[in-house]
């Protein structure tokens, strides 16, 4: 899928514009060149006006953190849980996945601690017992900490 943008065409005396004030120029840009831009790599391969395109991928860039961030918003007000799930499935479908690690072992390095729940079985102790508030990652790059509960072995 590729995205279409527009900048006015620049005039030259051999090539004025056809209609003065209102010409156009589209640029495509694919989401591979926005991931790559994103990633800090623009491929070699494809040939391109190093001006616009680079410009017009910052912004793209820049646009598409600003609607993930919005998406975020929107999800943590979401009521409807179809809501929700549509959002998080919009979200999953350009890279941006939700992180749930009920089960998993706690990590504070990827995991924000929202409070401890007692246990009686030790296997289960530092093990998250469930997902406060889902966390989220984009193509690897954490953008928010999930805020789990933490199984804590009962003292004797």
């Amino acid at each position: 899928m590729a995205s279409l943008f527009r900048r006015p065409a620049q005039s030259t005396p051999d090539n004025p514009p056809e209609n003065p004030g209102h010409s156009d120029q589209t640029v495509e840009v694919s989401a591979k060149m926005i991931a790559d831009l994103d990633d800090g790599t623009v491929p070699a391969e494809e040939p391109s006006e190093p001006d616009v395109t680079e410009e017009l991928l910052e912004q793209a860039l820049t646009e598409r953190k600003a609607l993930v961030q919005l998406c975020l918003y929107a999800l943590d007000r979401a009521r409807s849980p179809g809501v929700v799930e549509r959002l998080e499935q919009g979200l999953a479908g350009i890279g941006v996945s939700a992180l749930r690690p009920d089960g998993a072992v706690f990590d504070p390095a990827h995991h924000e601690a929202g409070g401890t729940v007692p246990t009686g079985d030790a296997a289960q102790d530092g093990l998250v017992a469930e997902t406060e508030v889902v966390g989220f990652e984009d193509r690897g790059q954490l953008l928010r900490a999930p805020i789990v509960i933490v199984y804590k072995a009962q003292q004797s």
